[in-house]
């Protein structure tokens, strides 16, 4: 998702976007771990830069409302 279109989100929005991430990529991590067959092993970065990018606008909008 585009740094743009997160901004736009409210605060409950991305933090349950984050959290739906988050289990996202538990759920693939077990999978990759337990030897079965991931489609996109890529996703699970592509995931990790994702969230890292929602926590970073998440902490920008807090700072901005202080």
């Amino acid at each position: 998702m585009k740094t743009n279109e997160l901004r736009g989100l409210g605060a409950e929005e991305l933090a349950a976007k984050i959290r739906e991430a988050r289990a996202e990529l538990a759920d693939l991590k077990l999978r990759h771990a337990s030897k079965a067959e991931v489609e996109k092993p890529v996703r699970m970065r592509g995931l990790r830069r994702d969230i890292a990018r929602m926590l970073t606008v998440q902490s920008a909008a807090k700072k901005e409302a202080r």
